[in-house]
């Protein structure tokens, strides 16, 4: 079955999506807040960013499920998702002789080259249960990182032989995990503090492709794919006073590389593709004002990630974000989040809001703009009892 490559993207992410990674929150109160939640997160969304908060709620809340939340986010700097679907459309012309057309192409071909898109989508369950004992939350989260690379070929014979010969390749790890956070609040000489971990399972997911420039077939992506289950632990601490909150968080404490499986290039003479990715510990630490009506809050990345071997696509994250809660009804969320891994790395900005009714029903919606070729939308529902 061959398809327009405008559908690779797409296609790869829905694949991957039942199974999908890292140390991301995917929750739209948080997003809308630049990221933050070490200290700002409530007890239903703690397990995605500090266990310990699964400790801390308020005197009339016995439950609470968050079905479901869901994100997605891309950046695509050289537009390549448009242009490889031109590029497609042009190759079928000089094909059937249109030479009038190849200078066009060539053009197409060098705006494709050296270019990079990045994918991310993802989904969150949880169902909070808090007590005076241990408060527990039985979550799900999945979560998919996609590559896509053009390779351009430049030794070929004439233009449409370069563009026979070059591809569009695509990598997704994924992971899927479920897990059970485990929390206590109590005083310690006269401070308050709460401590929480959160063992969980993880399965995951490589994927590798490559698709001609004119179309691509997606009925053997299963034959380029692996699996794995794994174990891995969360942990949280989180002290307060009043409405001052200092939180730390450490994630995916037990670490992994993943190799994907090696697949053989439909090129002749171009090199097999294959990939790494590293999942490392992530610490951060948080701070901030968390009030009944307002908070705000900033949260930092004490070490730098890597993930991707074959990608600069290292994060160290700084996030600050802000809630304003009008009348328990309708909540305005603003943030700001930046990598500070590489010196260039442009400013995101994200905003949301929050929707309740009547105190035990919640839409959560937020969106982050970095520029007009990377933005992302999240969305999630939860209630409380």
């Amino acid at each position: 079955m061959d398809i327009k490559l405008k559908y690779l993207i797409p296609s790869l992410l829905v694949v991957s999506s039942g199974s999908m990674a890292a140390s991301y929150a995917v929750e739209a109160r948080g997003d809308a807040m630049g990221g933050t939640g070490v200290v700002s997160a409530n007890y239903l969304t703690a397990p995605f960013y500090n266990p310990a908060i699964v400790a801390i709620y308020r005197r009339n809340d016995d439950a609470g499920m968050l079905l479901p939340s869901f994100g997605l986010t891309y950046n695509d700097p050289n537009d390549i998702s448009n242009t490889i679907d031109d590029v497609g459309d042009l190759i079928k012309d000089v094909e059937g002789g249109d030479t009038s057309r190849e200078a066009e192409l060539q053009s197409q071909l060098d705006a494709l080259n050296g270019g990079e898109l990045k994918a991310d989508i993802g989904g969150a369950i949880a169902i909070g249960i808090p007590n005076q004992y241990i408060s527990m939350n039985l979550f799900g989260k999945a979560y998919a990182e996609t590559y896509v690379t053009p390779s351009i070929a430049t030794t070929g014979s004439s233009t449409l032989d370069n563009a026979q010969n070059s591809t569009i390749d695509a990598v997704s790890v994924a992971v899927t995990e479920v897990g059970l956070s485990l929390a206590k609040y109590q005083t310690f000489l006269g401070q308050h503090i709460s401590v929480g971990v959160s063992p969980k399972f993880q399965r995951i997911y490589t994927y590798v492709y490559e698709a001609s420039l004119k179309n691509y077939d997606l009925s053997d992506i299963d034959a380029n794919s692996t699996g794995e289950t794994v174990f891995n632990l969360d942990a949280g601490f989180l002290w307060f006073y009043g409405p001052v909150r200092v939180g730390f968080a450490a994630t995916n404490l037990v670490s992994r590389d993943i190799t994907t499986r090696r697949v053989a290039s439909n090129v002749s003479g171009k090199a097999d593709l294959q990939y790494s990715y590293q999942l490392r510990p992530l610490y951060t630490v948080g701070v901030g004002l968390i009030g009944d009506y307002a908070s705000i809050s900033v949260d930092y990345d004490l070490n730098e990630e890597e993930r991707y071997t074959n990608f600069n696509d290292n994060t160290q994250m700084l996030r600050i974000g802000g809630e304003i809660d009008i009348l328990r009804q309708l909540k305005l969320r603003a943030g700001y989040k930046k990598n500070l891994a590489y010196s260039n790395s442009e400013d995101v900005y994200t905003a949301g809001i929050g929707l309740s009714l009547l105190g035990l029903f919640e839409l959560d919606a937020a969106v982050s703009y970095t520029n007009e070729h990377a933005k992302g939308a999240y969305v999630n529902f939860l209630s409380t009892y």
